[in-house]
């Protein structure tokens, strides 16, 4: 059976976004087994099949690039959590998040690998972007949170302290999920086992927690 050809972009817009999404994708391969910050500039450009003054054209640096791959793992992990708020329990909201949450890090395994590596070490650049896709992920959460029953009356403090422990618990499952060699084996499913218990210690504390406006 012959595969039909992927069309080429034609446009002068498709063919820019098409090499500005193959420098990620370089950026990210190159990154696998080292820091972002060992990534040279060249590497990448050549990877991505261009020269390197036409990386210019996409990026005004590495810098740059980097607080891209960033704010896009993050947008992954807010994604996850959207899709979590459908859930209609805490047993379910902790166990759509991780199931959302496993079935994205197989896809992106190596976005995930960057965020985990680049958040603590690297070009401060990058860990200042990770952790400020951070803050604004849990400013979102607390948020939503407070539209949720029993919990609007909580205050502002309150609400960003439990979407902050959801948001970090949902991050250490991903750190320990991008470090397992066999998908579906025992060792992820230990990762996923224990996530769910944390979540859901979280969920079911903040139903009894007094807050100062309760």
């Amino acid at each position: 059976m012959s595969v039909a050809p992927v069309p080429v972009p034609t446009t002068r817009a498709a063919r820019k976004e098409r090499t500005r999404r193959a420098l990620l994708d370089a950026a990210l391969e190159l990154s696998a087994d080292r820091n972002f910050s060992a990534v040279s500039l060249r590497e990448v450009a050549r990877e991505a099949g261009i020269v390197p003054t036409a990386f210019y054209r996409h990026f005004a640096s590495m810098d740059e690039l980097g607080v891209t791959l960033a704010a896009d793992t993050m947008g992954v992990l807010r994604q996850v959590l959207r899709d979590a708020r459908r859930a209609r329990s805490a047993g379910d909201n902790a166990r759509a998040s991780l199931a959302v949450l496993v079935e994205q890090i197989r896809a992106h395994k190596s976005s995930f690998r960057f965020l985990a590596r680049e958040r603590y070490g690297g070009l401060s650049e990058v860990s200042r972007a990770v952790n400020d896709e951070l803050r604004l992920l849990t400013g979102e959460l607390a948020h939503d949170l407070s539209g949720m029953p029993g919990l609007g009356d909580w205050a502002d403090d309150d609400l960003e302290m439990a979407a902050s422990l959801l948001v970090v618990a949902l991050l250490e499952v991903a750190v320990e999920l991008v470090t397992v060699e066999t998908p579906g084996g025992p060792d992820e499913a230990a990762v996923i086992t224990r996530g769910e218990k944390q979540m859901r210690l979280i969920i079911l504390g903040m139903g009894v927690w007094k807050s100062a406006h309760g």
